[in-house]
């Protein structure tokens, strides 16, 4: 077995020979003084591409969501999100632990993540709430689009845009966890500023799908800026040298962004044959973009079955007793897909 698999997440991309070169050639300078043009380039590109009027570039897309909320919450403060969202399950409690917030957790009918009106409305505190001791404040309302514990799913942009209004038209600002927003764009046909144009903040992520080795960007309005600046400082987020991994970013828009559609499609050939395995259960129909989910039905369940795959070459994580998830990228070209699928059918085989 001369060949790994690597469909854990689309986060294990390394940089191409083209990224590379771009990065060894980056103008720079010091970050935090605003000195890196680089930088500048980027958050100003970024920026215009989701039709809002500033940016900020930050290592991470923790941190990236983290500061656009801490900007927002404060203790005490209240937001909304689904309950399967990424802020509140996989980073590592930081709405309460660094901003005293807390979450109230949406159990969508959906499944996929992806909530309607009536659910928000539902969890809306009654008006004039504010002036009551006993209640805390809501501030916050966040989406996440794609979902990731949804499979990958895309929220239909009328959806996203009334369920943003309900949340405006109480009080509420939103935040947008946009951090596969570029597969959404692809999946949807729907323009990047008109998804972004319904949140205040918005994230974005430069290490998944457009395969640069580090990086996230906050949008949103150019007063919030400052207050994100200091967050970004507060935090450790404050880079010098940072335009190595901006040139990454403008690499990837100008080269990787035009194909995540690929990815989709990867996707899709990877769950329909899987649909055929004796011993798994996948819908190929919910495949909207790069992420497949796959039920395990054989004994010793998700955790028997990813070792079973490692054995044969494929790797991937577990997201349940049952539930595996194997995510295409563009380090796993098409042609490699039906020998992947050929690896884990055989894995499902031994169990």
């Amino acid at each position: 077995m001369s060949e790994l698999f690597d469909l854990r997440s689309d986060t294990v991309t390394r940089p191409s020979a083209g990224m590379r070169a771009a990065m060894a050639a980056a103008v720079v300078g010091d970050d935090v003084f605003g000195d890196d043009p680089t930088v500048r380039e980027l958050e100003e590109k970024v920026a215009s591409l989701l039709g809002k009027e500033a940016a900020i570039f930050v290592p991470t897309g923790t941190m990236a969501n983290q500061i656009a909320i801490g900007s927002i919450c404060g203790p005490g403060d209240e937001l909304l999100c689904d309950r399967g969202a990424h802020i509140v399950n996989f980073e590592g409690g930081a709405v309460s632990a660094l901003w005293g917030a807390q979450s109230i957790g949406i159990d969508s009918r959906s499944g996929r993540g992806i909530f309607t009106t009536d659910e928000v409305r539902a969890l809306l505190r009654p008006p004039g709430h504010h002036d009551d001791v006993l209640a805390p404040r809501q501030r916050l309302l966040s989406m996440e689009n794609t979902h990731n514990r949804g499979g990958g799913s895309v929220w239909p942009i009328e959806q996203l845009e009334s369920v943003a209004a309900l949340a405006h038209s109480a009080g509420l600002l939103v935040h947008l966890d946009g951090a596969r927003i570029w597969n959404a764009q692809a999946a949807s046909g729907v323009p990047l500023a008109r998804i972004a144009a319904v949140a205040d903040t918005v994230s974005v992520c430069l290490s998944k799908g457009l395969g640069t080795p580090a990086g996230s960007i906050v949008c949103t309005q150019s007063i919030r800026i400052p207050t994100l600046r200091r967050l970004r400082k507060r935090l450790g987020g404050g880079m010098r040298q940072t335009g190595v991994l901006a040139a990454a970013g403008l690499y990837a828009l100008a080269h990787n962004l035009p194909r995540i559609a690929d990815d989709h499609a990867n996707a899709k050939r990877l769950a329909e044959q899987l649909a055929r395995v004796p011993g798994l259960s996948v819908e190929p129909a919910q495949i909207e973009t790069n992420m497949v989910f796959v039920n395990v039905e054989r004994a010793g369940g998700s955790a028997a079955f990813k070792e079973a795959a490692r054995k044969e070459g494929v790797l991937c994580i577990t997201t349940g007793e049952r539930r595996v998830r194997l995510v295409t990228h563009l380090d796993v070209a098409r042609a490699q897909i039906d020998e992947a699928a050929a690896r884990i059918a055989r894995a499902t085989a031994t169990l």
